[in-house]
């Protein structure tokens, strides 16, 4: 409830009247010295210096095969549809996302849990974590809808008061990511700087924001991401079912839509640090759902699944 939580001082103003402009983030990507944990030096370098690691297998091929088979499960689930957890494509019945998967499947629990992602997690933000949220996105084969450019800090500050860039994503393949079929893209760098978003927040958002169409506020000026990218460039990251992208969560980012014949589906995984816990929405009348954004720090507990670099 809106009540049990106090808003701390504001150091990302966004969701702005008039103009986008860009600043310098406050606070470090990589907090603390970067170990103990199962990242080397140069991983640990190279993270804080283009703000996400790529890994070619984080799950093995045993596992890619069970999370598939729960997705069908889940998908054919018709309580699941109207438990406010699936988010629809914007013009069809097909699903887009899935909400809260590691609550809603032991066997999404146990690869959120693994070692191999949540340890990685506590190394980079240098403490215990929790799952701040879950989801499987889907992109169906010719009609898969893309997701714009924008960072995920700035809605979770906006709409969940979290205070401080100190979370990270997970965006772990279920299905081949190709060139042609919707794959994540990242711009270098991008996590230095906040993109403050123009547009007030109305009553309800997280209801419309989740079809991700039109959308009033929250998605990055297009003029600061036109900047950063000329700046940077952009880097596309495709890889077969079990590989894996670990990004801060001030990256901006965005996916094509999928026109292919290949479905594209990836599991999304948030952690944030458990000394980062939500405070009241710094621009948002209104707390969005536990689905969407956990209130409860309950560290992810150790694991005794052995990372793997």
């Amino acid at each position: 409830m809106t009540e049990s939580v106090e808003l701390v001082e504001d150091l990302y103003p966004t969701r702005v009247e008039t103009e986008s402009v860009p600043f310098r983030r406050h606070h470090p990507v990589v907090w603390g010295d970067g170990s103990p944990g199962p990242l080397s030096a140069d991983e640990v370098a190279g993270y804080d210096r283009d703000g996400f690691l790529a890994f070619g297998a984080l799950l093995d091929a045993g596992e890619v095969r069970e999370c598939r088979e729960e997705i069908r499960r889940m998908a054919s689930d018709t309580a699941l549809r109207s438990s406010g957890r699936v988010a629809p494509e914007p013009d069809s019945d097909e699903i887009r996302s899935l909400f809260e998967v590691h609550r809603i499947s032991e066997i999404f629990r146990r690869v959120v849990q693994s070692g191999r992602l949540a340890d990685r997690a506590r190394q980079i933000l240098g403490s215990d974590v929790y799952v701040h949220q879950s989801r499987v996105n889907y992109k169906a084969a010719f009609d898969g809808s893309k997701f714009g450019w924008h960072s995920d800090f700035e809605t979770w500050h906006s709409e969940d008061g979290m205070p401080a860039p100190r979370a990270l994503s997970f965006s772990v393949a279920l299905t081949d990511n190709l060139p042609f079929n919707g794959p994540l893209m990242i711009i270098p760098g991008s996590q230095r700087t906040f993109v403050p978003s123009v547009g007030r927040t109305p009553p309800g958002y997280h209801k419309l924001s989740l079809l991700g169409k039109n959308l009033p506020a929250g998605p990055a000026d297009r003029a600061a991401v036109t900047t950063l990218a000329e700046r940077h460039g952009i880097r596309q990251f495709t890889g077969p079912a079990g590989s894996a992208v670990m990004f801060d969560c001030n990256c901006l980012h965005a996916s094509g839509g999928n026109v292919s014949p290949f479905p594209r589906t990836n599991l999304f995984v948030v952690y944030n640090s458990v000394d980062n816990a939500l405070t009241t929405p710094y621009a948002a009348s209104e707390v969005r759902p536990g689905y969407l954004a956990e209130r409860d720090v309950t560290p992810v507990p150790p694991s005794a699944d052995r990372p793997r670099r």
